[in-house]
């Protein structure tokens, strides 16, 4: 596991490589960025903007998507994977937010929790995105650097990663450090190949050390 020291040179040698590290997600307000992420779901950010523009541009407020047949917004989305059980949730989530929240999304994580579709990772997102409140979205790119570079251990369930980040990451940092560390494990620590022998971490990455000997081992096997 990786000490104070250490977490620090991580995070400050993520930050040289992604100093403009943002939300990708297309929207222009709380409301449609709550959408946005709620598509993402088991789904690219690159896809869902493909989506978005004319989604947002037909449905501009909760009432807007309950105006609509569930099988018509379906086919608004059809692109989109798991898109028929999206479809449901985002019309259950309008109702919701009309019958209990004046239409607007709350800026309480807890509450946005109860919406149809926002699991704990959506709300994260939309509460530090939308509103500026420190928050750690923990994704599939978050928990896998988190857990190649040994921040978190192997076993951490994904509540465990979030809360482990909280502890060993400033507050004041926590936003920022969300979406360098997405661009981090998007565009460089990538899952299937990720580019070790020029990550400026592999000094301390105790999976890059793993990948690189097994590397070595193999170029020295075939050559014997």
């Amino acid at each position: 596991m990786l000490n104070k020291a250490q977490i620090q040179f991580c995070l400050e040698q993520i930050e040289d490589m992604f100093p403009d590290a943002h939300c990708e997600l297309h929207h222009s307000n709380p409301f449609e960025l709550t959408i946005a992420v709620l598509l993402s779901a088991q789904c690219t950010d690159a896809l869902v903007n493909k989506v978005t523009p004319k989604l947002f541009a037909k449905y501009k407020t909760p009432q807007d998507y309950l105006n609509v047949t569930i099988e018509e917004l379906q086919d608004d989305i059809r692109s989109i994977g798991l898109y028929r059980n999206k479809a449901k949730n985002i019309q259950k989530l309008s109702e919701l937010l009309l019958n209990e929240y004046g239409g607007e999304i709350p800026k309480d994580r807890d509450e946005l929790t109860k919406l149809p579709g926002v699991g704990r990772k959506t709300a994260n997102v939309v509460v530090s995105v939308a509103y500026g409140v420190p928050a750690i979205a923990v994704d599939t790119h978050v928990e896998r650097v988190s857990k190649r570079l040994g921040i978190c251990k192997w076993k951490d369930s994904v509540l465990q990663v979030e809360e482990t980040l909280m502890k060993k990451i400033p507050k004041s940092l926590w936003g920022a450090t969300h979406h360098r560390l997405i661009f981090f494990g998007r565009y460089h620590c990538k899952a299937q190949n990720p580019n070790c022998p020029e990550c400026p971490l592999l000094s301390i990455c105790r999976e890059g050390k793993k990948r690189m000997n097994q590397k070595e081992k193999k170029k020295l096997t075939q050559k014997r």
